[in-house]
């Protein structure tokens, strides 16, 4: 039986955040939008004006029963430079800022729980510019934003590619 719950990541590009989560065994859907501004309904241009305080996000749904959301998480640093404050390798601006969004106590403490195991590893030496915030209303992007990936497939490798983001994430994740 499926016990579908929801997590919200705001991890910069919510297309190469969408794509990170898309194909992940147990993910139901995921859905770039915004989230965690003070602006009802915002478009994409007000969004990345850096304005409403959003960030670019995804919103997950997915199927407890075959993915944990510890397991999310995981997944979520890494595809993400959780040093960054101020945006997310070429993207900068508020928008592209990283966030982990709870929708109860258990997302938060598990949250927690994994930002300290981050800190505890003393991987880094670094300190870590990711926020754990209470999730606020979600608003999906344009549908143009929608699947980027798949629908925009040259499109999306040559941003990917040229945001530096794969390159980054090595250095970050594999050369600490």
């Amino acid at each position: 039986m499926k016990r579908l719950k929801k997590a919200i990541f705001a991890g910069g590009c919510f297309w190469c955040t969408e794509a990170a989560f898309s194909k992940v065994i147990g993910v139901e859907s995921v859905i770039s939008g915004y989230s965690g501004g003070n602006k009802s309904n915002p478009t994409y241009y007000e969004v990345s004006s850096g304005a409403t305080g959003h960030f670019e996000s995804v919103l997950i749904t997915y199927d407890e029963a075959l993915l944990s959301y510890s397991r999310l998480l995981e997944l979520f640093w890494i595809n993400i430079d959780p040093f960054d404050e101020n945006g997310q390798f070429f993207d900068r601006g508020s928008e592209y800022r990283t966030a982990i969004f709870h929708f109860d106590e258990e997302q938060r403490t598990l949250a927690e729980n994994s930002l300290a195991e981050l800190k505890k590893s003393k991987k880094f030496n670094r300190s870590i510019a990711t926020k754990i915030l209470p999730a606020k209303v979600f608003y999906p992007a344009e549908e143009n934003h929608q699947e980027y990936k798949r629908k925009n497939p040259f499109k999306y490798n040559l941003y990917r590619m040229g945001s530096g983001r794969d390159r980054e994430l090595r250095k970050i994740w594999n050369e600490n």
